[in-house]
């Protein structure tokens, strides 16, 4: 069997794409790079947009047309496929998720079979960087959001299974970026306390959050800055999602995942600005050559308005603007990026110049600007206030053309400057390294010693 694989989405996709990758591996399938050959084509799909979905019909149809091969598309849209999905040509399955297991029998693997090579680590060998996803689902209701819908509930998979696959994947790779649907919240759905239930702690702390009193602490410590320590303790004051007694919480987990594969660079993927506990600090500050000093924070809308309206009440612009000050402060070296919504029902011009104005103000290296786009299963679909096409695209030009100008600055800044750069490519007879705080830096194939990490000179 030939089959060929196509991802579209995030970085938890790509994971999920290469365990099914690896399963139809093992089972002696070959996988090719034309759909043209292919006699299996497995498209990962993304529901986070509409144009996500446009792109993917599109190329279901492209295949078809281009060979003989069948489709079995998976993932988040195909999980909330109305059947329009499975209208589309030569599709023979529409897989909820990517479960591989439910891939395989779509795909007419036997069930004796699929039993025979389950559960295997995952091993990547043709790519440079490595994907480790923790957790899977959301349990949180942002009203723009119908991933949470399509992934479900949080998920958070063992330590001891997550470091068996991280040794598996440094055999081969310099850097693994840590990845899920909502890693922040990794270890939520594993309390060890059986006196408390998942989400408690987190109520408690949007209760202090919504009065301003866990933030004001927070932000007159950091704003003192006297002492690391305690700066970090009151960083873990402010978070309503710090773990207690014992509990796995993301930090924890770097911890263990540093200690037992200390020769890779780990990267979180994107996580929640008021989701950086003490651990997690103290790892960005003192353990540089593991953990690189990066952030994508997803800060969707600077209105604290907005923000309610989009459901994510677990922060505010104030309390982004704390933490993010707080790490810039100790990080000489420091990318940091954000999702930002553009045109959100009922955002007023002043909404939006609120997001401008603290965008303007932080240290940002790039921004990921999405124009509000409809959901038909999410709940901002149904909110009044829904804004004009042409105000949705002049609101998204100006944050891009903010970003473009943050990138642009923050290159300067770092021109001429040494860093630690992981092999992420190679083409046009050029090696691509990405550095610690997310920027890419190019070398001459010629000048490469083969080494997958070395220090690079940012041009």
């Amino acid at each position: 069997m030939r089959v060929y694989f196509h991802t579209f989405g995030c970085r938890a996709n790509q994971y999920d794409t290469d365990v099914v990758r690896q399963r139809f591996s093992d089972d002696g399938a070959v996988v090719v790079d034309d759909p043209a050959v292919a006699d299996i084509a497995i498209i990962n799909s993304c529901t986070v947009t509409h144009e996500s979905e446009v792109k993917l019909r599109r190329f279901v149809r492209h295949v078809a047309k281009s060979g003989a091969a069948q489709t079995i598309v998976m993932g988040c849209a195909a999980a909330l496929d109305d059947g329009s999905i499975a209208a589309l040509p030569s599709v023979r399955a529409v897989v909820a998720n990517a479960d591989p297991d439910s891939v395989l029998r779509a795909a007419g693997i036997e069930a004796a079979r699929i039993e025979a090579r389950r559960a295997a680590p995952l091993r990547l060998h043709g790519k440079y960087r490595a994907l480790l996803k923790i957790q899977d689902g959301c349990d949180e209701h942002c009203t723009f959001c119908a991933t949470t819908i399509a992934r479900g509930n949080n998920r958070s998979r063992p330590v001891a299974e997550l470091i068996e696959e991280a040794r598996r994947l440094a055999e081969h790779h310099a850097e693994i970026v840590i990845t899920g649907v909502h890693i922040g919240t990794y270890g939520q759905d594993r309390f060890s306390d059986p006196g408390r239930k998942p989400g408690e702690n987190q109520n408690r702390g949007q209760e202090s959050l919504a009065q301003g009193e866990n933030q004001n602490r927070g932000q007159e410590s950091l704003a003192q800055g006297d002492n690391q320590d305690p700066g970090l303790e009151s960083l873990a004051l402010g978070n309503p999602r710090a773990g207690a007694r014992g509990q796995n919480t993301l930090g924890r987990l770097l911890e263990a995942l540093i200690a037992a594969v200390p020769q890779v660079r780990f990267r979180l993927s994107s996580v929640e600005a008021t989701e950086i506990d003490d651990t997690l600090a103290h790892l960005f500050i003192e353990a540089p050559r593991n953990l690189a000093a990066h952030l994508h924070a997803p800060l969707q809308s600077g209105s604290n308005r907005v923000l309610k309206r989009m459901g994510r009440h677990w922060y505010t612009a104030e309390s982004y603007r704390a933490r993010i000050e707080w790490l810039a402060e100790r990080l000489p070296v420091f990318g940091l990026g954000a999702d930002v919504i553009a045109g959100f029902p009922g955002e007023t011009e002043a909404d939006h110049q609120a997001s401008i104005s603290l965008l303007s103000s932080l240290p940002m290296t790039y921004l990921h600007v999405f124009p509000f786009s409809v959901r038909p299963d999410a709940p901002a679909a149904r909110l009044s206030g829904q804004l004009p096409a042409d105000v949705i695209r002049r609101r998204a030009r100006e944050l891009r053309d903010l970003g473009d100008a943050k990138s642009a600055a923050y290159r300067d800044r770092r021109r001429g400057e040494w860093a630690d750069g992981v092999v992420s490519g190679r083409h046009g007879g050029k090696v691509e390294t990405l550095t610690e705080d997310y920027l890419t830096v190019h070398i001459r194939s010629e000048d490469w010693a083969g080494q997958s990490r070395f220090a690079v000179e940012i041009d």
